[in-house]
């Protein structure tokens, strides 16, 4: 076996331990935030207090707080965390394996196929992980039972038992409700992000002659091609969310149609911006704190495994 086939599952392996690691710290920091976008995202006559006035971001997360207690920040938490691991895994390392399949004789990737590496990656997660977690996910978000109490006893008590009462009551398929809207969403996500954050980290090595970026830059970098994304394709994040929350049997055309209808009848265009604040709030963050924690892994694995090649642990 040549020296370049030995080494390229290695690479993808630290890839894959770096993308799960990174995948657990964003989805334990960002939640929150998350389960507000969803919030406003599913009010179809926008989220008001006892007076009338339309809530912001911060008022529907005061009103949860408030209402269900701090806890209910993190409802869907278990889904996340159970899906997240692997789908940044998967994502991280799928994008590294396209991009070198589009690598040239040199090694080198060209802007365009690093954004067809990041649409084919998102596509990969989509369907491998993200659809069904975010179904799951949706579904105790949506609820609305205070944790406090424990005499409020929800349909859905957690990731293990929604996915499972999901399955039993509206079958298998009913976990990839939304899927193509979901593999859109992430396909331009990561397209736009992987795109950004690699160009951005090569102009500013460049810029500073360095071999490796400091974690801080990472972050900022990670930062600003994280808000990218949702800045594109917030419609589709919407008419997504609303599809997952319903258990209507309908086509999935069917319920685009419907669900899109709905909106732009009886809330307006504007309403398909509805949690993008949040959204942002959550995946800029998210995604600056997933390219620093991948960065810096990756570079740990690295020296760790330099270290055992060169002085392994005799047994």
């Amino acid at each position: 076996m040549s020296k370049d086939a030995s080494a390229k599952p290695k690479s993808l392996l630290v890839h894959l331990l770096a993308g799960g690691s990174a995948g657990l710290v964003e989805a334990c920091t960002c939640h929150p935030l998350d389960t507000i976008k969803v919030r406003m995202q599913l009010s179809r006559s926008g989220n008001r207090n006892p007076q009338g006035k339309k809530l912001s971001f911060v008022g529907v997360g005061v009103r949860i707080v408030k209402n269900e207690s701090f806890f209910a920040l993190y409802k869907g938490l278990g889904a996340v965390v159970s899906g997240i691991v692997p789908k940044m895994a998967i994502r991280f390392s799928s994008f590294e394996m396209y991009k070198g399949w589009m690598a040239d004789s040199k090694g080198k990737v060209s802007t365009g196929a690093t954004f067809l590496a990041g649409l084919a990656a998102g596509v990969t997660e989509a369907v491998a992980v993200v659809t069904p977690m975010d179904v799951v996910k949706i579904r105790l978000q949506a609820q609305l039972h205070s944790m406090a109490d424990p005499l409020d006893i929800p349909k859905y008590r957690n990731a293990g038992h929604a996915a499972y009462t999901i399955v039993r009551e509206e079958g298998v398929s009913a976990l990839y409700k939304g899927v193509t809207l979901t593999a859109l969403r992430q396909a331009t996500n990561q397209a736009v992000n992987f795109t950004a954050y690699q160009e951005l980290k090569k102009y500013f090595k460049k810029l500073q002659n360095l071999d490796e970026l400091p974690s801080y830059q990472h972050l900022i970098l990670g930062g600003v091609s994280g808000a990218m994304g949702p800045m594109s394709n917030a419609p589709i994040d919407t008419i997504k969310t609303r599809i997952q929350k319903s258990n209507s049997t309908k086509s999935g055309w069917h319920r685009f149609t419907e669900v899109t209808t709905e909106i732009i009848r009886k809330e307006g265009y504007g309403a398909f911006y509805k949690g993008l604040t949040p959204r942002l709030l959550r995946v800029a963050p998210g995604q600056a704190i997933t390219f620093m924690v991948y960065e810096k892994v990756r570079v740990w694995i690295e020296l760790v495994g330099a270290h055992w090649k060169k002085d392994p642990v005799v047994m």
